[in-house]
């Protein structure tokens, strides 16, 4: 493999993995603040994909906005749309079990990915979906001698700045301060003012939109979306928090963008079918020398 070649493939890594890390970011906030895994968190990615679709197809979006304008809004109504679904999902099914054992919260997570995956086969049915062509920028972009496709710039540039966003707020605005208080201790939170459920809510609000967002990505990035690409996704931006530390927003980010390279990497340099058999295996040597991940899971300091 020539050096341009490597660099094209590192590209590659980056969108794919920006992807991942956008998703693994709903999974770690999720459990930084009520230590639970949304097992749904895949299927809402999945219903990202599909708003954006019908919004771009079934709603005429593509044929009245010019393409960029059509995409920017295909993304924004997406976000909004599948983050109003992850608050829903919040009250019906995690909140009556937020005193129960754990095992409860587990198996309600479960019935909701199962629920939504047949949901969204039972409204567009169980076949691939492809988003218009015209959408997808053919524009191939010269960087320091690489050619890159201009879509793969743009998945790597939205990731990027939706990330950078996420973390100012996490880290510098008052509710961004709120969800670190809840993620550290609930009661204290309680008895400091904070409306812990609220909170909570705008945790899953948060998580399910870029995880929205991200599933819109896909669309535009690969061209067609399934009913069932959200355990795909879901497994390997789960397996990207694990890797860089869950509980951890910079580990999330970290972890997904390694992996997308690992991927990318495995697949030019060995084959594409051991891609999925590479990134699993990095994943085992990291928690056999680091079982934290490699920033360390959530401590009061790090969310």
């Amino acid at each position: 493999m020539t050096m341009n070649e490597f660099f094209q493939q590192l590209l590659n890594g980056l969108a794919v993995g920006g992807i991942y890390a956008l998703v693994a970011l709903g999974y770690t906030m999720v459990y930084g603040v009520l230590k639970l895994i949304n097992f749904a968190h895949g299927d809402l990615f999945t219903m990202g994909a599909y708003f954006g679709f019908t919004l771009l197809v079934g709603c005429g979006l593509a044929g009245v906005l010019p393409p960029w304008m059509s995409i920017i809004a295909a993304m924004a109504v997406a976000m909004f749309l599948v983050a109003i679904l992850g608050v829903i999902l919040e009250r019906a099914a995690y909140r009556p079990l937020r005193k129960a054992n754990r095992l409860a919260a587990v198996v309600s997570a479960l019935g909701a990915s199962i629920m939504l995956q047949n949901a969204i086969m039972l409204i567009y049915g169980a076949k691939f979906y492809v988003y218009p062509e015209e959408l997808r920028p053919s524009l191939v972009l010269d960087i320091f001698g690489v050619q890159t496709p201009i879509m793969r710039v743009i998945v790597i540039g939205v990731s990027t700045l939706l990330m950078v966003i996420l973390y100012l707020f996490i880290h510098k605005t008052r509710m961004g301060t709120a969800i670190r208080a809840v993620a550290i201790d609930q009661g204290a939170s309680r008895l400091m003012g904070i409306n812990v459920d609220r909170v909570i809510s705008l945790v899953f609000f948060l998580g399910a939109g870029l995880g929205g967002v991200a599933g819109v990505m896909v669309g535009m990035y690969y061209g067609q979306i399934d009913f069932t690409m959200g355990w795909n996704y879901g497994l390997k931006a789960f397996t990207a928090a694990i890797l860089g530390g869950i509980g951890n927003i910079p580990g999330a980010m970290l972890g997904g963008l390694l992996l997308g390279v690992i991927e990318a990497l495995g697949s030019a340099y060995l084959s594409m079918a051991w891609k999925d058999a590479i990134a699993f295996l990095v994943l085992i040597l990291i928690l056999i020398i680091r079982p934290t991940g490699l920033l360390g899971e959530r401590v009061a300091d790090k969310l």
